[in-house]
């Protein structure tokens, strides 16, 4: 397992990446950063470092996180790592996975941050498809835990930190040791159930998807200029996501689990209550700042349609529960973006849970098998 001040690698160069790396190394890790594409990575590998700001976080730490290690190779990467953050967009852990099964060694902590909904499942599968053999600790967390941004070349911004985030192993019964790992650097990791419990409580499908197709003149008309959840979570778009919500809930019921309400959520991540989800957005202080993509092109569909909708419909249509305002977001999803996301998202076959049953499935994710003993 690893020390008390274990190395971290974390994978992506893009806006959580920066943040988390930089916010790693002020805290005194020592920090590998990997990115597949040089030209991302460039203005760190000059500098160093990465610009880390934190308005009106006063005890975060600020300044420039130094990084011992900035590279595309990802066996130089994971070489000397013990914890290894995966923070890429979800569509990019099919193509990570396969970089890092050659590399891999026995006894690392492999965390997907966050693994949206499959994550770990699919990342499990694809080692196995590669031929990995070691023996390491997978896991997924349930969100990203920071609200963050990147701002420049080699720049990151963090608006908020939430306070606490859930985090499962495949299989379960190993979540505690992923938990004291992770809590040297952030205490705000808590236990999870089981990756079938972070994937179904994958905020982002509330929060991307819906937001951005009830937004979708405005953003193509302003290019983004408006506070993304502030402005664009109206009492109407709201009520659209508390539809999205229920039939969450309801899925959760046919698979024996108690999926989080996304007001819940925002209390236990944020300290905010309201009389309704809208009140409750509004009154966030981490959603402050943050502006809506400047485009449609962007992962709030590209990657949480696939990798976030699809699966959690798909989970459904397997055990019986209807989800039509899902099944329209994605329709209306892939009729904006001219892409059949159906075809190319995280299904029951891509993530090895065809024809399971409920028992199965859960013993599959809470034990690693889905025989009975």
């Amino acid at each position: 397992m690893p020390s008390d001040r274990p190395r971290f690698c974390v994978m992506g160069a893009g806006r959580g990446d920066t943040a988390m790396a930089a916010h790693l190394a002020l805290m005194g890790f020592d920090v590998a950063l990997w990115n597949r594409s040089p030209e991302r990575l460039e203005p760190t590998r000059e500098r160093g470092g990465i610009e880390l700001t934190a308005p009106g976080i006063d005890w975060l730490p600020t300044g420039e996180g130094q990084l011992q290690t900035v590279t595309t190779d990802a066996g130089e990467a994971l070489g000397d790592a013990e914890i290894v953050m995966v923070v890429v967009p979800a569509t990019g852990h099919r193509f990570v996975a396969e970089q890092c099964a050659p590399h891999l060694r026995e006894g690392q902590v492999v965390v997907l941050h966050p693994g949206r909904t499959g994550g770990a499942l699919e990342f499990c599968r694809v080692l196995h498809e590669c031929g990995c053999t070691a023996h390491i600790l997978l896991a997924e967390t349930q969100t990203f835990i920071y609200a963050s941004r990147a701002v420049g070349p080699a720049e990151a911004r963090i608006h908020g930190v939430k306070n606490r985030v859930p985090v499962a192993a495949l299989p379960g019964y190993r979540t505690r040791e992923v938990v004291e790992a992770l809590r040297v650097a952030y205490p705000q990791f808590v236990p999870g159930d089981t990756v079938l419990k972070t994937g179904l409580d994958n905020v982002a499908v509330m929060f991307h998807p819906t937001v951005m197709l009830f937004n979708a003149a405005r953003i193509e008309d302003t290019h983004g200029d408006f506070a993304y959840y502030l402005s664009g979570i109206t009492p109407s778009v709201a009520r659209a996501l508390e539809d999205i919500d229920h039939e969450r809930v309801q899925i959760g019921e046919a698979l024996g689990l108690r999926a989080t309400p996304v007001r819940d959520w925002l209390y236990v991540s944020y300290d905010v209550t309201g009389r309704s989800l809208h009140e409750a957005i509004h009154a966030n202080y981490g959603y402050k700042g943050i502006m809506a993509p400047t485009t449609l092109n962007h992962r709030y569909l590209r990657e949480d349609i696939p990798c976030s909708l699809i699966p959690i419909i798909s989970i459904a249509e397997q055990y019986g529960v209807e989800t039509p305002t899902m099944r329209s977001v994605v329709h209306l999803g892939s009729l904006l973006l001219g892409q059949d996301f159906w075809a190319e998202g995280r299904t029951v076959e891509r993530i090895g849970i065809k024809g399971l049953t409920v028992r199965q499935v859960r013993r599959l994710v809470t034990d690693g098998d889905t025989e009975d003993e």
